[in-house]
């Protein structure tokens, strides 16, 4: 297992999940607030086997408030289920930012810094056997290592807080590049085998 990456921001945030959700729900703390239609908060179990963490909110989950329901989310739904994972049974998920950037741009630091924290309470929170991060932003920021090319940090376990964490590509990605599916694939058998205590 990699080593521990430093922790995200730390900030007073509520200790409930319920007074969690609702303080993001009111959140200001940065410009996407202005432009939103929703928070998008997270969707799945709260007892959660695993946590998948994306990066931030597209179009559709603006719209609908829930993360991952665009082509994307279908898919990442069906790759789920190929290790028994699902929103319904014991999976979570959320992103690292809860609003969605205007036109899909990159987060901006001071955007990371407001909703980091809320991402550590929601971890801590959750408490999951094991994070999955999706894409290289999600996967830089929790393993640490910001500079470091996906490829390079994907196909291993690492750690966050203690969680095992293993990382993967967003499946918007495979969309746009299906041959590297079968890599995602090999991910969740690292990610089942986690869980499986391996």
């Amino acid at each position: 297992m990699r080593s521990e990456p430093p922790s995200l921001p730390a900030v007073e945030l509520p200790k409930s999940y319920t007074d969690l959700r609702n303080h993001a729900l009111a959140c200001t703390q940065c410009g996407l607030a202005e432009g939103r239609k929703n928070v998008v908060f997270s969707d799945g179990v709260e007892d959660a086997s695993v946590m998948v963490v994306g990066e931030a909110p597209g179009a559709n989950e603006d719209q609908t408030g829930l993360p991952f329901v665009g082509a994307a989310g279908k898919f990442l739904d069906l790759l789920l289920a190929t290790v028994d994972l699902s929103r319904e049974k014991n999976t979570y998920i959320c992103n690292v930012l809860k609003c969605r950037p205007p036109g899909n741009r990159d987060p901006k630091p001071d955007e990371i810094k407001s909703c980091s924290p809320f991402l550590t309470r929601q971890i801590q929170l959750i408490q999951p056997e094991a994070l999955l991060a999706v894409g290289s932003f999600a996967g830089r920021l929790l393993t640490g290592q910001e500079k470091t090319a996906l490829g390079r940090i994907r196909g291993e376990v690492h750690s966050y807080q203690g969680v095992p964490l293993v990382v993967t590509y967003h499946p918007a990605a495979l969309l746009r590049n299906p041959k590297w599916t079968f890599a995602f694939w090999e991910d969740l058998q690292l990610l089942r085998q986690v869980l499986n205590g391996g």
